[in-house]
């Protein structure tokens, strides 16, 4: 079996975010590597967010992370990467699809706009979302929900880092046997 590839999506810093959500986040990222997946993230060119932390975290024990970034080129604000995919796409809404379809996974905490659309994207995807609970955002507000009343996937939120990255390759495990 292929390493399982998790995307970690997250609120960018201008949206203010606490520590506490930040060490969650870098935590996540750890606890990917140590159990040897593939973190994904929106690669930012500009500032930190969440998603940066959670690579950072990884990093930290050694992981595999990959970047995708919006337009082209490969200067991004977190330089410890392994590999950067550039999209060629506008900033706030094209790489995120490029993004979220190379998931096996989708992790969330917080999120303004960018977060909400790598959720939607996944929903009509069809691959499995897990939520951190009480990080805010989007996260917060759609934790235990369906997106629409087709009810195709639920997004599911777990309390700790631990709990949700449990999860998230318990679903990506699943996402694998039937997507390949």
């Amino acid at each position: 079996m292929r390493k399982i590839q998790i995307g970690v999506m997250g609120s960018c810093s201008d949206l203010n975010y606490s520590e506490i959500i930040e060490k969650a986040a870098e935590r996540i990222g750890e606890l990917i590597a140590e159990r040897n997946g593939i973190l994904l993230f929106g690669a930012e060119k500009d500032f930190n967010s969440l998603s940066t932390a959670a690579s950072r975290g990884a990093k930290r024990k050694n992981g595999l992370v990959i970047g995708v970034t919006y337009n082209k080129g490969k200067d991004i604000f977190e330089k410890n990467v392994d590999v950067i995919i550039a999209s060629g796409l506008e900033r706030g809404g094209g790489r995120e699809l490029t993004l979220v379809l190379s998931c096996d996974v989708v992790i969330a905490l917080n999120g303004g706009s960018g977060t909400l659309t790598e959720l939607a994207i996944a929903y009509q995807a069809d691959i499995p979302m897990v939520v951190l609970n009480n990080t805010g955002g989007w996260s917060e507000k759609l934790a235990n929900t369906f997106l629409d009343s087709r009810e195709r996937r639920k997004i599911y939120a777990k309390d700790t880092p631990e709990e949700v990255v449990d999860l998230a390759f318990k679903l990506a495990e699943e996402y694998i046997v039937r997507y390949g």
